[in-house]
């Protein structure tokens, strides 16, 4: 059986891309960063539990120089979370090259384990503004993986979900019967997502506009 390699993070986007692999009849290999984010333990808790209903192989891989580096509201507690709604320009959520890492990183695991695809569920349109969420980006990171591979490696960098909306992100995980109480948006809480920080206002907007209610707990729901 074909393999892909599926980068999950424990949230909506990617768990949907996980599915939307194992309906196009691949084996998944599920792989997780630890990398010293603020809900580190409930994003993982959320991984364990997309990956059984995958029935998935896993990979569960620390990366704690994201951690000493800083330069990230998600890795840096001396930086708060913005909470007052997305604005232009590259917030300060963003975490310097992660995808480019992960990437690097699942190509890796990719070769070693005879997987020809990578899926990873980066969302241009509707995303918070990541220049590594990016299609160009993604197109020349394959480039490069395919050039820094043994000639008789060939990968390529899935990403179904990239010009979606929310809402048909939504549509899409209850279509795939993608279990949704089991991701997790938030980027500060893990108790309760918070409801008021760039990646809950997405989500929340998304289950809204899809018309499906949302089964996570939250501090707060605007609107």
């Amino acid at each position: 059986m074909k393999k892909a390699i599926c980068i999950i993070s424990g949230g909506m986007d990617s768990a949907v891309a996980a599915y939307m692999a194992k309906n196009e009849g691949y084996e998944i290999i599920a792989v997780h960063f630890n990398y010293g984010q603020r809900t580190e333990r409930k994003e993982l808790e959320c991984f364990r539990n997309i990956s059984r209903s995958l029935n998935a192989k896993t990979y569960e891989i620390d990366l704690p120089f994201f951690k000493l580096i800083g330069a990230s509201a998600l890795t840096d507690e001396k930086i708060e979370v913005p909470t007052e709604g997305i604005k232009p320009g590259i917030p300060v959520t963003y975490v310097p090259f992660r995808n480019g890492i992960f990437l690097s990183i699942a190509a890796a695991v990719a070769e070693k384990e005879g997987a020809t695809s990578i899926y990873i569920g980066v969302v241009e349109e509707d995303s918070s503004g990541y220049p590594d969420c990016r299609e160009a980006f993604i197109e020349a990171m394959q480039k490069a993986i395919n050039l820094g591979t043994k000639d008789e490696t060939i990968i390529e960098i899935a990403t179904p979900l990239v010009h979606l909306k929310k809402e048909d992100i939504v549509s899409k995980a209850v279509e795939l019967g993608v279990p949704l109480e089991y991701t997790w948006s938030c980027y500060q809480s893990e108790d309760k997502a918070c409801g008021v920080c760039d990646s809950c206002r997405l989500r929340l907007k998304g289950f809204k506009k899809a018309g499906i209610e949302d089964k996570i707990p939250y501090e707060v729901v605007e609107g």
